[in-house]
């Protein structure tokens, strides 16, 4: 026996290989589940016990189990070879999921091809981003009754939309129409109260006592439109958080302790890009020392976290369009970045990312010290006359480290070794130094946590 041919049987049926003693229709089955999946190999010719019985192998075989994978909707891809009186035919992954065969679909379940049930369909379709939420019709929304015509022209205003065309006309230019029914991309924008049609899509803000979830000081859950839930949320943060004053020879300044452009494209990335058939709603969590903001939904398809700083592929794309078209998201995929840049600008760090396949959150540190000192305080010669006796021991890069921390204690070490032009490596040695000397301390954790100067 061909030694590949033995490895193969020695497996054993199983997730991505299936033993067929004689060709007939199930086979379509069997290669519409491998191809729904992640790919498989089906060895015609051999017995369920792995007895290999051998098959009579003819171009006119062949041509049948080709026709097999061109009559599964859409068609697959197969490859087709034989060692000896056994036939392999190897399916490969598709990139054109779902498929189905007779109408039904398949996923291998272990060593099984199983028929899906209605849920589980659903379930493919969705994974596979061939139904999205945005785009579907809802059948319940009356267009009379729960249609806002003052968030409708509130809309054509910031869209600069003319008014000239009626409702109707316009709602069918922005796709937002299907067989006289509003799409769901529609139904968030103009309904009157959100959690009517969609119990999930509403924001919930939550304020804690202290850095955990023990005592709650406060609960809003907001239950209006799309834009209106994204204005309360952003209120909320704002009205929730430590605000300056800065005067620098004119109108004084508002200087909210995290970035507003932050925190704005931090809610708007939750609303566009959210899993709206999750059964969960954005959360927004103020600590003492934090703020997280959570939506469902993972990252799409096979995109990672370093691919949202270059491009957009939204979950939702005829909502991110209307939401394109009031100008509150951008064309390109610039939202963490923008983030991060006015991050840079208040000389804070970067937030966390935590991203899994059900969920994105994003979690601002709060600061411990002031926007005036950080960004506009003390100069630095300022800062050294305050430390000049701890100064004196230090060589020239340890001063640099302590004034940076002082100046930012949230500053990392990737920042520092940037900033002073030695590597992270001799960064490192000196904090230890730093540290043993007792001039810094590190208070939390490596992430997430800050650094803390002498007095």
């Amino acid at each position: 026996m061909d030694k590949e041919l033995n490895r193969l049987i020695k497996q054993g049926e199983s997730y991505n290989l299936e033993f067929k003693e004689s060709l007939n229709s199930s086979i379509a089955k069997e290669m519409c589940a491998f191809a729904n999946t992640n790919g498989g190999k089906i060895l015609l010719g051999v017995k369920d016990d792995g007895k290999i019985k051998g098959i009579n192998i003819t171009n006119r075989l062949k041509s049948q189990i080709q026709n097999y994978a061109r009559n599964i909707k859409p068609s697959i891809k197969i490859d087709i070879t034989n060692i000896d009186n056994v036939l392999i035919i190897d399916v490969f992954d598709s990139d054109d999921k779902p498929h189905s065969v007779g109408g039904n679909f398949y996923l291998r379940d272990g060593a099984n091809s199983q028929k899906l049930e209605r849920d589980e369909v659903r379930d493919l379709f969705i994974s596979e981003n061939y139904m999205r939420f945005d785009d579907i019709p809802h059948k319940k929304f009356d267009l009379d009754k729960d249609f806002d015509k003052e968030k409708f022209n509130f809309f054509l205003d910031k869209a600069n939309i003319s008014k000239v065309l009626d409702k109707k006309q316009i709602l069918e230019n922005l796709k937002l129409l299907e067989n006289e029914k509003l799409r769901n991309a529609g139904v968030l924008l103009f309904c009157h109260r959100v959690s009517k049609f969609f119990l999930n899509a509403t924001i919930s803000c939550v304020l804690y006592h202290g850095d955990n979830k023990y005592k709650i000081l406060d609960r809003k859950e907001f239950d209006e439109d799309l834009y209106s839930n994204y204005q309360n949320a952003l209120t909320y943060l704002k009205s929730n958080l430590k605000v300056e004053y800065i005067i620098k020879g004119g109108p004084r300044e508002e200087k909210i302790e995290i970035p507003e452009d932050a925190l704005r494209e931090a809610i708007l990335n939750a609303i566009a890009h959210r899993d709206y058939f999750s059964t969960a709603h954005i959360q927004v969590d103020v600590y003492q020392d934090r703020i997280e903001i959570i939506n469902p939904g993972g990252l799409i398809g096979n995109l990672t976290l370093k691919d949202l700083y270059k491009k957009s592929v939204p979950r939702n794309p005829l909502l991110f369009g209307l939401m394109q078209r009031m100008e509150l998201a951008e064309k390109s995929g610039s939202g963490l970045l923008r983030i991060d840049n006015a991050m840079k600008e208040y000389k804070l760090s970067k937030p966390k990312i935590d991203v899994n396949k059900n969920f994105f959150g994003i979690t601002f540190v709060r600061p411990t010290d002031s926007y005036e000192e950080r960004v506009l305080g003390k100069k630095f010669g300022d800062l050294e006359k305050d430390l000049e006796k701890d100064l004196e021991k230090l060589t020239e890069n340890q001063r640099k480290i302590v004034i940076e921390m002082k100046k930012n204690p949230n500053i990392t070490q990737k920042e520092l070794s940037d900033i002073i032009k030695i590597t992270e490596k001799n960064i490192r040695k000196n904090i230890k130094k730093l540290k043993d000397l007792g001039l810094v301390k590190r208070v939390g954790p490596a992430k997430g946590g800050h650094w803390e100067v002498k007095s």
